[in-house]
Formats: structure tokens, sequence, C-alpha cells
């Protein structure tokens, strides 16, 4: 990221990275599967054909528990007909009309999709079994004016296994911290377009990284759900606490401009970079996936036009990265994970009876939630960078006549550059690779990408790692990239960008595109 801030500094004003949307599911874990809820009826002394009757009688708790809270609070309680009306307009609506700063909001209630346990007969042992199934129930809605986190809502399944989610905004979040810090600043839906002291701000908003989450989502276990409030009814139902997962995390990296001539000056040269020149290598890249043949799954890339502005969103599988602009002045990157099984986390793990610490698939649970923050936060610093290189004003003459004159390096000639003929356009191509924007590229990259026949037999292979060798030192004497200090990769200088940036330009190969 440091590398478009770099290119960009007399344009922006600061930055700021953390949780956008947060989405937390909790499951009874026993009554996630058959037998845990064969257990379940099994404890209570329930029969398979009472199994609807009692089921029922947990759902009318649930619900009087809803209509009694919003008594208490003086807050309606509201049936939506439709499932498809948005529930978080109708409770905006009513906290502004109402002016709720603190506490209950609505209660509002739907009949929605769920899975859940039906008694259903089985012809070949002439027996009732549960089966898992796909059918419509009951949620109630609780929205509330939380203290720290501002508008949020609480979602509760009526029906078993009783599944919940919580929903929170990290924006909502850092308002109200910067308010108590008394930093001024600028709200815009979910962004800021102006924060007196970024610096500041981003400190506020890390401390989400280390948020006590079980603590603050069981306080509305207790508020909402009866059958797990108290420990009567604990003992009674014999159920175990909620298991809290992130079911959908955002995080999101706002590059805030100056003012909005800045942003809307570059911002449509970032989209056509984008869609055009991020292969799904990149893509892979960006998300941290191997590029190997491994991956087998589908990497793609779509640009739409909204009423706000345009946005593109790369997608790998279930996860994905997107850009897009907020408010005229925020350049917004944000990465989504939806699985987190995708990546991993070096945590202990049992292996042949022994406790061992490894590289594992990471758990979609709160306990890998920090981690979860430092693979967002990568994916969109490493997209900012691959950005770095748009954005160049220069004419173009003047960007290659820097390299069309032989130079001299320590007493030794080297030849001037010719960037847009073939042999060493093919060379910018490869050290422009999406996968070498980061970590840099050695000689052996460059050598199979550009002579990967001769990778077969080492007399072939080690001249062409010869002919590599003098090559960046070429490229090296003209002052496009440098060797990574103790190591034997190269990254590309700001001088480099802008060269194969415009040379990356020139290349394409439809001319009407030099013309626009």
């Amino acid at each position: 990221m440091e590398r478009f801030l770099n290119r960009h500094k007399d344009d922006i004003v600061g930055t700021l990275s953390g949780f956008d949307r947060v989405l937390f599911r909790g499951s009874l874990r026993s009554l996630s599967y058959p037998k845990g809820v064969e257990i379940f009826l099994s404890t209570h002394h329930v029969l398979h054909k009472d199994f609807a009757a009692f089921a029922k009688g947990l759902s009318d708790q649930l619900t009087a528990r809803a209509e009694k809270l919003a008594a208490k609070a003086g807050r309606p309680l509201i049936y939506l007909a439709s499932a498809q009306e948005s529930k978080e307009d109708r409770a905006r609506e009513l906290m502004e009309k109402d002016q709720i700063t603190d506490g209950l909001i609505c209660v509002l209630s739907c009949v929605e999709p769920c899975r859940t346990w039906e008694v259903c007969g089985n012809r070949e042992t002439k027996q009732l079994d549960l089966r898992s199934r796909e059918r419509k129930c009951l949620f109630l809605y609780f929205y509330f004016a939380d203290r720290e986190f501002g508008l949020m809502h609480v979602r509760l399944q009526t029906w078993i296994p009783f599944t919940m989610q919580v929903c929170v905004n990290g924006r909502e979040y850092l308002a109200r911290q910067m308010t108590r810090a008394g930093i001024g600043y600028e709200q815009h839906e979910n962004c800021f377009p102006r924060i007196d002291d970024p610096g500041r701000a981003q400190k506020l908003m890390n401390r989400l990284e280390t948020y006590p989450w079980a603590k603050f989502l069981n306080r509305f276990v207790s508020l909402v759900n009866p059958l797990m409030a108290g420990r009567s009814c604990h003992n009674q139902l014999k159920l175990k606490s909620y298991y809290w997962s992130i079911r959908q995390g955002e995080y999101a990296t706002d590059v805030i401009f100056r003012d909005q001539a800045c942003l809307s000056r570059l911002y449509p040269a970032l989209l056509k970079h984008a869609i055009e020149n991020f292969s799904s290598e990149d893509v892979l890249r960006f998300l941290g996936r191997r590029t190997n043949r491994r991956f087998n799954e589908r990497a793609e890339s779509s640009l739409k036009k909204r009423i706000e502005g345009a946005r593109v969103k790369h997608y790998v599988e279930e996860n994905s990265i997107k850009m897009y602009d907020k408010a005229g002045v925020v350049l917004r990157v944000e990465t989504t994970i939806n699985n987190p099984r995708r990546f991993r986390v070096y945590r202990t793990a049992m292996r042949k009876g022994e406790k061992v610490k490894a590289w594992l698939p990471m758990r979609k649970g709160i306990v890998d939630a920090r981690r979860r923050v430092e693979v967002s936060r990568a994916a969109n610093h490493r997209y900012l960078d691959a950005l770095s290189v748009v954005g160049c004003e220069k004419p173009s003459y003047r960007v290659l006549d820097q390299v069309s004159q032989s130079v001299k390096v320590e007493g030794r000639h080297y030849r001037a550059l010719r960037p847009i003929s073939p042999e060493d356009a093919l060379v910018c191509q490869a050290m422009m690779r999406g996968e070498h924007l980061v970590q840099g590229f050695r000689n052996q990259d460059l050598r199979k990408q550009l002579e990967p026949e001769k990778e077969a037999a080492p007399q072939t292979r080690k001249q062409a790692a010869g002919r590599i060798t003098r090559l960046l030192r070429l490229w090296s004497a003209h002052g496009l990239i440098y060797r990574v200090a103790k190591t034997n990769y190269y990254r590309m200088t700001r001088k480099g960008q802008e060269v194969f940036a415009t040379v990356l330009r020139f290349r394409q190969p439809d001319f009407a595109i030099l013309a626009a």
C-alpha cells in the first residue's frame, strides 16, 4: 500500500483500515446433528411423535420474551408480511423518528427459510426418524441502538436449533469512539470523508482486533433467549452455550483524498486497469491463494455501474475483494471472507496424541478473528500496491526518454533500453506479473517465464540464467529495479513503475486505446 500512497501523496490526506460489516453466527452444537437432538429429546423424555408440540412450546417462550421486551421498553413489535422488505430501513426510520439513542428500537418478525429438524416416517424401519430439512419458520429481529456499535441487530430463529445472528458495523463503532475521544470527523453512511486525526482514529479502530467478542455476544443471548437465560432454565434444557463464528466478515481499507476532483480524476483509470489488466492469477495472489494446479476452482472479475458509482469485484470461490468509491473522496478496497478455511493459521493441534503447532485451515470461530484481520489487511494492501502503477501524469515521451540513452555505472557502460520493442516489452510484462508486485521476482522466476523451453537441460538452463542475470543488471543500471538486501529478489522502483505502466499502455492491442 505504501507504493500507492507515495505515488499519490499530494492528493491523499489519510487512510483507515478496519472491520466494516461483520455478521456473527451463534449455533448450539448439541442441536446441530441428529444424535445430539436425539439425546436432547431423550433427556427431556420427549417421544418423536410429540416433537412438534414440544418444539412449539419452546418457540412460544421465545415469542413471549420478545413481546415482553418490546412492552417493557415501550417499543413496537411489528410483523412483516414479506421477508424481502428492508428491515434495517424500517428500524432506521423508527430510530430517527423517535430519536432513540440507546436501547431497543423495535422488534420485527417475519417468516423466512431456515434449516431445522422434522420428524418423518421411515418406511423401511416402520419408525419415526429425525431429519434435517429446509423449511420456513418465524424469525425475530431485535434492533438496538448500542452504546458502542450504534444501529445493530440480533436475529433469532424460533424453531430448533434456535440459531442466532448478530450483525455489527465497525465504522459505527469508530464514530462513537472518535466522539468520546474528541476527534473531529464527518460521516457519510459507513465511511468518513474527513477525519481530523487519522492516526488516532486508526488506533481506536485497531481495538476491534482484540475485542472481547464472546462476552459482547453472550450478553444478547441472555437478553433475547429465555431458554438460555438463568441457571434454572439452563439446567432444565441442558443446553450448552452458543458457539460463535464469523459467518461473513468485511475488512475495508479507505484511502481519503483531499477533494472530489483528485479522486474523480484518478478513479476511472484505476477501474480500467483493474478490469483489463488483473488476471485470474493476480486475483489469486491478492487473496493469498496458490496459482499452481492444486487450484481447480473458479476466479473471476466483474465491473458494475450503480447509482452511487462504479465498482469492480474479484471473486475467488466464496471469498472476494472489491474496489469502489464513496462520498466522492473515499477510495475503498474491501476484502470479504465467507469461507475462512481457504486460508491458513499457525495454531496448536493434536497429532498422534501430541500437541504440535502447524499451519492449519483457519477456523470460522471468533478465536481466529485476529488472523482473519491479518489476511484481509494483507489482501487490501497487495491490491493497492498493484494499482500503484496507475496515475502517471507525465507525457509518455518524458517517461521513456529517461531510459532511451546509454548509462555508465561504476565504470561500465550499459545500452539504452527500448521498452516498447517486442523484446524489452516482454521483459516488462514478466516483471509486472501480479505475483511479483509484493515479494518481488528472482532470476529463476523470469527464466521460467521468458525461456521455459530451456529448463529441461542443465546446460541450457545455465545459459538462460546468465542471460537473465545480464538483463537484471541492465534494468538495475537504469534505476527501474533494485535488489532487496540479503536476498535474491528484485523489486520495481517508482521510476520503474512509471516506465512499466507507460509500456503497458503502448502495448495494448487496440490502437483506439492510445487515442482515448
